[in-house]
């Protein structure tokens, strides 16, 4: 099964319109997918003293959090839909990596090597879609480009999600293009999901 991770809290900005023209399209296909929607889940990103009372052991508190879990686990595919905001995820985005994907779920760690065995083996293919102001090759080129090289590379492949099968897909200039390039992109992103 797909899941999608959307992260905006717009629904009229252009990454609800990447959200919505991938679902019609699987829903034409009759093929299966969920939608995490974080802002409409009322998702909070922030740990509490509380909270990472649990994290350690791999726990949490949040029965939302156990639900993301167990619907992850029925996943093949994982999409992400988000804004790139001073060149890195949306809060709330990285939110739910630190408070979904704990030890024992989503990685376990050899305490020899200090290295991460990612468990989410499960998902086969993941798709980033993100949007930007600005060029995905000034995004590359700045702050060690957190997309690619921390993200993907590092945080998605310690879960698991190995980089061979993971694409990142950008919309840049996103509010200086015009409407016939974002027409087309919606177009081509809803086939390639």
């Amino acid at each position: 099964m797909k899941t999608i991770v959307y992260a905006h809290p717009w629904d009229g900005s252009y990454n609800h319109a990447i959200l919505t023209s991938i679902t019609e399209n699987l829903e034409t296909k009759k093929e299966p997918f969920q939608v995490f929607d974080l802002y409409k889940d009322g998702f909070n990103p922030v740990f509490t003293a509380e909270e990472l009372k649990h994290f350690h052991k791999g726990e949490t508190p949040y029965p939302s959090v156990k639900d993301y879990q167990e619907k992850l686990k029925q996943s093949t595919e994982l999409v992400f839909i988000f804004p790139v905001w001073w060149w890195d995820l949306p809060a709330i985005l990285k939110g739910f990596i630190d408070k979904v994907m704990l030890r024992g779920f989503a990685f376990t760690e050899d305490q020899h090597a200090g290295a991460l065995k990612g468990l989410l083996t499960n998902i086969k293919k993941t798709t980033v879609i993100s949007t930007s102001t600005t060029d995905k090759e000034y995004i590359e080129s700045e702050a060690g480009n957190a997309i690619q090289s921390v993200f993907i590379d590092r945080t998605l492949a310690d879960l698991g999600m190995k980089n061979e099968s993971t694409k990142w897909i950008h919309f840049s200039r996103v509010n200086l293009t015009t409407d016939e390039k974002r027409k087309q992109f919606l177009k081509e992103i809803s086939h390639n999901i």
